[in-house]
């Protein structure tokens, strides 16, 4: 009896990205030629900017393309060769690390509100005062994110429910263990970046400390789209054809 084959998740960046990977190998776009702009992909293939952006970053990764913010994405000049077919939307094992950073965001963007105005009425003087050094302490250092990511996961400790709290911290695992997320961070996460996120966790503690879950609901949620609209950043690609 013949058995059944595993069936892979296919992220809808990954599509994308073997396609214009392949158009790039065929010689449909040259090597040194720029790509057609985020907004022209997005037409053509009728999806979202958001997933053209993730499938571009996934082709820097891969050696296809280079990403030049300002100016456009390039075909790499570099190598003797373009790489194979990446194959990674067929990598079963690789399901779990390859979730685009706009899926991660928006799946945050469902929880962690609500987490914060759950932290507000339910975090005990302790875990309020754990929030707070995470705060204090993203304005201290030279490497923030760590303690950005410890100022989510303490809200989410807060929040009086352990499988939310789960849920935040697999969250955190996953953005981290994503190159994308990773490679469009070193584009568009500056220090005028951090100085903002730094502004809007403030704005979520003091809300916390107020112990006002409305209040912290919005804040937690004006930080996400915060984010969000960080890294939709235009490459500056737009006007390259005209």
């Amino acid at each position: 009896m013949s058995t059944f084959q595993a069936v892979a998740i296919t992220r809808l960046y990954r599509v994308i990205a073997d396609q214009i990977a392949g158009r790039i190998r065929a010689g449909e776009f040259p090597r040194g030629g720029r790509l057609p702009s985020e907004r022209e992909l997005a037409e053509q293939l009728q999806v979202s900017r958001a997933s053209i952006r993730e499938a571009l970053i996934a082709l820097e990764i891969e050696g296809y393309v280079e990403v030049r913010v300002g100016t456009g994405v390039f075909v790499t000049r570099e190598g003797a060769g373009f790489p194979a077919a990446s194959g990674a939307s067929g990598d079963v094992e690789q399901e779990h690390d390859d979730i685009g950073p706009f899926d991660l965001l928006e799946a945050r963007m469902l929880i962690e509100p609500e987490c914060a105005g759950m932290a507000a009425q339910q975090a005990s003087p302790a875990q309020i005062a754990a929030i707070r050094d995470a705060h204090e302490g993203m304005s201290l250092t030279d490497s923030p994110g760590r303690h950005d990511r410890e100022f989510h996961n303490a809200i989410a400790a807060g929040c009086g429910n352990a499988a939310v709290a789960a849920a935040v911290a697999r969250l955190w695992e996953l953005t981290q263990a994503s190159s994308v997320y990773s490679r469009m961070q070193d584009y568009f996460v500056n220090t005028k970046v951090w100085a903002a996120a730094h502004a809007e966790h403030q704005r979520i503690l003091v809300a916390i400390q107020a112990r006002d879950p409305i209040r912290a609901r919005h804040a937690m949620h004006a930080h996400l789209l915060g984010i969000l609209a960080r890294l939709r950043e235009d490459f500056g690609d737009d006007n390259s054809h005209r």
